[in-house]
This record gives C-alpha cells, structure tokens and sequence, in this order.
C-alpha cells in the first residue's frame, strides 16, 4: 500500500491554495470594497489591491466594525493619485483558519465622512444570511455608525454660527467682482500609518481635497518650471501633492518669483488673520544665457488649496499675475474655486488695484504688493517651509 509522505502532502496543500484578490475603492471613487464578502480555506491568502483615492483594509470585529481589533492587522493608508491605471499597491492578509476576519476602512475614522460609516467594510468566512454574524449584519452595523456620525455632525452644524458653503458667493478682496464663496471646512482627527511610522494628526478637511496622509516619510518632489522658454507660466500649472511632499520652483530666464496668495486676492501677498505673512520665493532673476537654475523648495503640510502668483511687471506696467502667470497646489478641480477659476479671476483683476487692496480685510491676502525690482536672490537659491491650513507653520532653512 502506497502512503504519502509529508513533504508530499504539504506541497498538495500549498498547490490547492488560492490567492483571492479584492479591489479597495475603484477609478470612480466608489466607496467599497470589490467583492465584499470572500470564503477561504486556510492557507489562502487575500490581496487587497488599493485604487484611487486613499484607504486602508483595516482589521475590525463584528462587534464594533469601524474600529481597528485589539492585535488585528492594518494596511496602514494608501494613498493613490487619480492618474494612476497600474502598479496599484497591495497588502496580503494570510488565512490561518475559518473563523470569521472582519476588515474596514479607516479613512476619516469616527467622522461624518467615515468610509467605514458609508458601508466601506469587508469579510471573510462570515456567516449565511439570516445568520447572526452575515455580511449584511456587519455593513449594516457599520451603515447605523455611519448613520449616527452624521447625525451629529448635524446637530453640531444646526447649533453652530450659520457659516458661506461651496454653492454661495462672495466679493473678491478688491475690486468688487462676485466670486464663489469660501467653503466649511471640517475638522478631522486620524491615526496616520506611513511605513514603519504611526501617528495622530488634526486637521482642517477642505471639502473636495484629499485626505491629508503622507504617501512615504520622505515625500515626492514636485519640480515646477517657473518662466520656461520666456513665457508667462508655471508649468505645470498647479500640482496634486500629499504632506510632506515638496514643490521645488526652478527659475528660469527672466526674473520671477512665487509669491503665495489667497483665491479671494490673486494677485497680492498672502497675510494671514493674525498679521503672519505668506511664503516667498522673493525675485529670482536669471541671466538669458544660463545654464544653472536657481530653486525654491515648499514643503506641504496638508492638502488644503494654495495658491500662488508671480508679482513681477512688465516694462509696460502690466503684471505677470495679470497675464495668468499662476499657480495652485491641491486646487479642488470639481468645485467653483478651481484652477481655472483662479487663473481667470487673476487676469479679471489684473493685480494692479493697490487703492481697493488697501481697503481690503486681513487674513485675505489683502497686503499692498510689494514693490517690482530685482532684489531678492542670488542666481542659486533654496528655502524649504511647511505650509498649513492655508498659512505657513514653519521656515525650516534658507540658503543662499
């Protein structure tokens, strides 16, 4: 009689494995992930494939779905750019057994925003319907959470001053044209896993912006030509950018300057509410026939919208910024406050109102701009700084 030996038997089982892939979120923005539910045996693995946007496959119980399991697993955030077809990231969970693994996603965690609270949730080997621990149970246990945040989040809003929403409009800092009003923005507290680190983090949430989640430690660079080949630009015009990246300007011939800015007031320096002044690249003049570029680093701190402009004049008087030479960062493309909104306003307003600016309410970016000249900079020039919730925190270095 034939008897297999265990080596025999081990490579039959590890043959018989299954690898079961799960889609997180999609291309669309769909909050789920695909399928929901999955059986396994032990010794399958499941692999989550991460989409656009930016979740986690987060280890829960059946009995509270939208908390992290004491000792369960966490894909950490994965933040991924709209842009991006392939080569999505992934994390595998190994089976062990047949009991029950509830996941979630922890993106905007105990807000009304909550992904897991929309219904974002995943099991495996969960029970039959109309058993007690069904797949339907859990999403629907996680929905009444969702439910509840919301209702909160509402009654908090009823009681709270009446504030201007996405859909209300507003006057420009000078010059009197109608723009679109400044949205709420919400206040957001996460823990943030990027590689080995993990951390809480505040923050304010700008309706239509990304979560603010590093996607590494170091953060991605993000080189912006400014004045390439003699012309009025920023190319790329505005960028999509995680904390801890990095906007490096490069100056080229000409001398130009990124000056940041507010929606309201294009064309004028930002000041802040309490008197801090925006980041400013000063002027960076550079000779018609050179080689070597002079660079102005700005670290992101979150993903709100920030805006930025060149305050030079031409010899005729016009400003750059009149022309269009503008540029965003996170600019929320599918609300009226988007790129080509601002860009547009620039050009309305010319920059050149100094007698209504003067008038014009602090915090706005409402400062007189400053006066045109070539002072400023020396042809090599880096200065890296944090900026936050439309403000700088931070001036980390300055080298000339």
């Amino acid at each position: 009689m034939f008897f297999p030996s265990l080596a025999l038997l081990a490579a039959a089982a590890t043959a018989q494995a299954a690898i079961i892939d799960v889609q997180v979120g999609s291309s669309n923005g769909t909050l789920a992930f695909s399928p929901e539910a999955v059986s396994a045996q032990p010794g399958d693995q499941v692999v989550f494939h991460f989409q656009q946007k930016n979740h986690t496959a987060t280890q829960s119980s059946f009995a509270n779905p939208c908390a992290q399991k004491d000792g369960g697993f966490n894909s950490g955030f994965m933040p991924v750019p709209a842009n991006q077809t392939d080569n999505f990231p992934t994390f595998t969970v190994p089976i062990n057994d047949t009991t029950p693994v509830w996941v979630f996603c922890d993106q905007a965690a105990n807000t009304a925003a909550s992904h897991c609270g929309a219904g974002m949730v995943f099991a495996v080997n969960c029970g039959a319907d109309g058993s007690a621990n069904s797949f339907t149970n859990f999403k629907n246990a996680a929905l009444a959470i969702g439910a509840e945040l919301k209702a909160e989040a509402a009654s908090s809003s009823a009681a709270a001053p009446a504030s201007t929403d996405a859909t209300a409009s507003t006057t420009a800092a000078y010059g009197g044209i109608t723009i679109p009003a400044a949205p709420s923005e919400t206040v957001v507290t996460v823990t943030v896993t990027v590689e080995a680190s993990s951390w809480t983090t505040v923050y304010s949430s700008y309706p239509g912006s990304p979560a603010a989640t590093p996607a590494s430690l170091e953060g991605t660079v993000h080189k912006v030509l400014v004045g390439n080949n003699g012309t009025l630009t920023y190319d790329p015009q505005f960028v999509v950018a995680a904390p801890r990246d990095i906007i490096q300007f490069e100056f080229h011939q000409k001398n130009h300057t990124a000056t940041q800015s507010a929606f309201a007031a294009p064309c004028l320096p930002f000041v802040a509410a309490d008197g801090t002044p925006g980041v400013d690249s000063g002027f960076m003049p550079v000779a018609a026939n050179a080689s070597a570029f002079p660079t102005w680093n700005v670290t992101v701190n979150d993903t709100n919208p920030l805006w930025f402009y060149c305050k030079q004049h031409s010899p005729d008087g016009s400003s750059h910024c009149g022309a269009g030479m503008v540029f965003a960062v996170n600019p929320v493309q599918t609300s009226p406050r988007n790129f080509s909104a601002f860009a547009a306003l620039a050009r309305t307003l010319n920059g050149t109102n100094a007698s209504a600016s003067a008038s014009a309410p602090s915090g706005s970016g409402s400062a007189a701009p400053s006066a045109t000249g070539t002072s400023g900079a020396a042809s090599s020039a880096a200065a890296s700084l944090a900026l936050g919730l439309g403000s700088v925190l931070a001036l980390f270095a300055v080298a000339l």
